[in-house]
């Protein structure tokens, strides 16, 4: 491809990117669980989507098409790296903040519940966590991340299924649940998307 070529694909690449941009990065963040690695996850992914553009025959498209890419690539990563790592607590609550409360209780509050769910969702795995992540946090329904994931509908009912359950264990084996234990897990979900709004500033 000659260099005219290249600008008039990444001109395309762009143009496409522009309306989900935001959406992609966060998601890519919340995944990594950083704002480091999701930004490299995002750039992989787009660097990726450059190569293959050629292969999109329906711009409408686009969406789905971008974040299985995105999903290849977490994957790809995933199996290259055994690592976890908790959601640095100042990219999940950054300055400007304020704490609830006079004596900022609200805020140490809000700051180990994104901590708690953040190495939650590390302990899944990486099919289980974008499942929850795409369905709790980012909307998708179950027929766009069974697009995506390039799985079948059941296929993503049971991650859920079994990603819920196993959050469930984390906490529980770990004695953070009360006497409101089921409120606390349905409310985990919250937890990691105030986490994924930081890292996204």
């Amino acid at each position: 491809m000659d260099d005219r070529g290249i600008v008039e694909r990444w001109r395309r690449l762009t143009g496409l990117l522009e309306p989900i941009h935001e959406q992609a990065v966060a998601t890519s963040r919340r995944l990594c669980r950083s704002a480091a690695d999701g930004d490299d996850l995002y750039q992989d992914a787009v660097l990726r989507a450059f190569e293959k553009l050629h292969t999109l025959r329906d711009q409408a498209r686009f969406k789905p098409w971008f974040f299985a890419t995105l999903i290849s690539r977490h994957r790809s990563r995933q199996r290259l790296r055994f690592w976890r790592r908790l959601v640095p607590l100042d990219q999940a609550f950054p300055p400007g903040r304020e704490p609830v409360g006079a004596d900022g209780t609200g805020w140490d509050e809000d700051a180990r519940r994104a901590g708690r769910a953040a190495l939650a969702l590390g302990s899944l795995a990486a099919e289980q966590r974008e499942a929850v992540v795409l369905f709790e946090m980012d909307g998708w329904s179950i027929d766009e991340i069974a697009a995506v994931q390039r799985a079948s509908v059941a296929a993503v009912k049971s991650r859920l299924k079994r990603g819920r359950e196993r959050l469930r264990r984390f906490y529980e084996q770990r004695g953070w649940r009360t006497e409101r234990a089921a409120e606390r897990v349905e409310t985990l979900p919250r937890a990691v998307r105030t986490a994924g709004e930081g890292a996204t500033s």
